[in-house]
């Protein structure tokens, strides 16, 4: 694994494609990046430029409505931005998938707290043959906000949801695919194949996303992974998503989601 924000040399430019011996020569996977945003102007300014878009086949954005100049200045560069049209964070998602042409999309939030440089280890997990792949703050070698303080409430729920969602639903033994335990199970910031995001047949309201794509991932036996990432206080703005109205949106999801058919 390489260290966090390298870019690994299968990825650079005419890099070799892996065949293996017997088997006919398959297209290179196409992986699209989207910038997620809502009144991201301060953080677009630092990441988007560091961003590595000559490295994917598609380069968008999807907006929630922002009003502080973020179409614009995304505009600016050359990058297509398209206006939400399902409210929420669940519809952000969706739309997410929906304009990507590719075989699978990197989903990253510039918020100034995660180096861009990231989402090529999040492509690479995708060539690497995984439906999909989070960028984990959790696990050995992540880095999450609130690891220098005595308290972190944040961090406690999150892998407690994590320990949940697996527990229900993780059933790698029974299936045959390595199901690797998720913990980072709320960080926005993934890729996964488009076909089998449709495929967990998504909610399309409410902020229930990143910890349904998990729940369904397991649920339908998708092979999903996480890489090392180095989180740091937000640069400007504050997060969408207070803590505890959005604790119990969850809670009530793993409810719904247990009474749901897989």
């Amino acid at each position: 694994m390489p260290r966090p924000g390298t870019i690994p040399s299968s990825l650079m430019p005419g890099a070799p494609v892996r065949v293996e011996a017997g088997s006919p020569a398959a297209p290179p996977m196409r992986v699209s990046l989207c910038f997620l945003v809502w009144n991201e102007l301060g953080g677009c300014t630092l990441d988007v430029p560091r961003a590595p878009m000559d490295q994917f086949d598609e380069v968008y954005a999807v907006d929630g409505g922002s009003t502080d100049g973020t179409v614009e200045y995304l505009s600016s560069l050359g990058i297509p931005v398209h206006r939400q049209k399902i409210r929420g964070y669940n519809g952000a998602m969706i739309e997410a998938f929906e304009r990507c042409t590719t075989d699978a999309a990197v989903v990253y939030h510039p918020k100034g707290s995660i180096d861009p440089a990231e989402t090529l280890l999040c492509k690479q997990q995708l060539l690497e043959g995984n439906d999909l792949s989070i960028a984990s703050r959790i696990m050995k070698g992540g880095a999450n906000e609130e690891d220098g303080r005595l308290l972190k409430p944040r961090k406690w729920f999150v892998v407690g949801l994590g320990l949940t969602t697996a527990l229900l639903w993780k059933r790698d033994r029974r299936r045959g695919v390595r199901q690797p335990m998720a913990m980072d199970v709320l960080h926005g910031f993934r890729g996964m194949r488009r076909d089998k995001f449709f495929g967990i047949d998504p909610i399309r309201e409410g902020l229930s996303m990143d910890l349904e794509m998990v729940a369904r991932a397991y649920r339908k036996g998708y092979r999903v992974a996480e890489f090392p990432s180095r989180e740091k206080p937000r640069a400007h703005g504050a997060t969408h998503f207070k803590a505890w109205p959005t604790g119990k949106k969850l809670l009530k999801y793993l409810w719904r989601e247990f009474r749901r058919p897989a």
